[in-house]
């Protein structure tokens, strides 16, 4: 089974240690193959988005950031879901994934977004294999990315 953990001030170590442990998609994302303390504090510690650990018993695997509403479109979207690179290949994301989307029908949510860079291939396979949609191409943060959505 798969849990959602809360992260804090406290546990933005074991943020940095997952994302730093994926250099490749760091170095899509912002050109560098590690993140910073401060850095990794902007991406998680704020009150646009909710951000937790994916945790498999006691073993922190991944993370997940999503917004339940974002104001550019009144839709929910994931941010980020990343799994430690340590256990990628083993279906933890898979399950995960499932997981969340459960939590998120619990709450509510009848729609999902998500935004893919657009030379991250293996992501895309991914979401498109959970039944994701692609609709446009659009920016974030001076990178193009693939919009994907889902009727949940």
């Amino acid at each position: 089974m798969i849990t959602l953990e809360p992260m804090s001030a406290e546990t933005l170590y074991i943020a940095k240690e997952i994302l730093n442990s994926n250099k490749a998609y760091n170095i899509m994302e912002n050109g560098d193959d590690t993140r910073s303390d401060k850095e990794v504090a902007e991406e998680f510690l704020h009150n646009k988005s909710e951000s937790y650990f994916l945790k498999a018993d006691d073993t922190y695997i991944g993370i997940v950031d999503f917004m339940l509403n974002n104001p550019k479109d009144n839709t929910p979207w994931i941010g980020l879901f990343m799994i430690h690179h340590d256990y990628q290949g083993y279906g933890y994301g898979s399950i995960a994934y499932d997981n969340l989307e459960q939590h998120l029908k619990e709450r509510g949510l009848s729609k999902l977004r998500l935004g893919v860079l657009q030379e991250n291939e293996g992501a895309k396979h991914f979401w498109e294999g959970f039944g994701y949609n692609f609709y446009k191409t659009g920016e974030a943060n001076g990178r193009m990315v693939d919009c994907y959505e889902k009727n949940l």
